[in-house]
């Protein structure tokens, strides 16, 4: 049995991953939610609907599949085109290719990718995969010096940065620079997600984490885990001073349901 025993509640604005090693059923538990697969047994609601019978919610939900492979003489365009017609809910292609940097590459085919770095004689193209799984046989298979994960950048940039890269020099866009200078020179506190409020402020109030747990009708597990994101964002190891702490930063408020 792959999965079994699985209860999750994830909320609105909430990032949340599944972890675990090879066989665990992480994928067979995204492909339940995004109606690919048939559960055996239990109840799956994304936006309070049935994945599998209803299908507004394949036009509603964006999944990335473990393989996809597009046709070699498919261009840059045309791939974000063909992508945005599977949904009335789209943004618009040309404008991602503006924001991604991609607009000089638009017109090129997915075969002449690799072919851009081919062609700097002091680079040489060793290996090519289609996802991170293949990719991580071909690294240790034929060991290359750089490993490039995303040909997103104008070309000038992207061979500066291949070679900065085997030099073993550290390097980074120059907006992703910009970014990361900005949060160091204004740290912000991490705020907490409406759940995990919610949470705090039932413990707040004195419920245990049972109460909490029947009173937003999900798990006490989940409630404990909540409680965990809760406890590290604020730089706390405990109820009290996650609520003082809270209360101090504005995050709560105990007249909050």
């Amino acid at each position: 049995m792959a999965v079994d025993g699985i209860s999750q509640d994830v909320r609105r604005g909430e990032v949340f991953g599944v972890l675990g090693p090879n066989g665990a059923g992480k994928t067979t538990t995204v492909e339940c939610a995004a109606g690919l697969r048939r559960p055996d047994g239990g109840t799956v609601r994304v936006l309070g609907l049935d994945p599998l019978a209803d299908p507004a919610v394949r036009l509603r939900v964006g999944v990335q599949l473990q393989h996809a492979v597009l046709p070699n003489r498919m261009n840059v365009r045309e791939a974000m085109r063909i992508f945005a017609s599977t949904s009335p809910r789209h943004a618009d292609p040309d404008a991602l290719l503006a924001e991604w940097e991609l607009a000089e590459q638009h017109g090129t085919v997915f075969a002449a990718l690799s072919g851009t770095l081919a062609g700097q004689e002091d680079l040489d193209v060793i290996g090519e995969a289609e996802n991170g799984r293949v990719a991580l046989d071909v690294v240790a298979r034929e060991l290359p010096d750089v490993v490039l994960m995303d040909l997103d950048a104008p070309r000038e940039v992207l061979f500066r940065a291949v070679r900065a890269a085997a030099r073993g020099e550290p390097v980074l866009a120059p907006g992703l620079t910009a970014k990361l200078l900005g949060r160091l020179r204004a740290p912000q506190p991490e705020s907490l997600t409406d759940r995990e409020v919610e949470v705090l402020g039932l413990v707040a109030k004195g419920l245990t984490n049972r109460a909490t747990g029947r009173e937003l009708a999900i798990s006490e597990a989940t409630v404990k885990t909540h409680l965990v994101h809760a406890f590290t964002k604020l730089g706390v190891d405990d109820h009290t001073a996650a609520v003082t702490v809270a209360l101090e930063r504005g995050l709560l408020r105990l007249n909050r349901r």
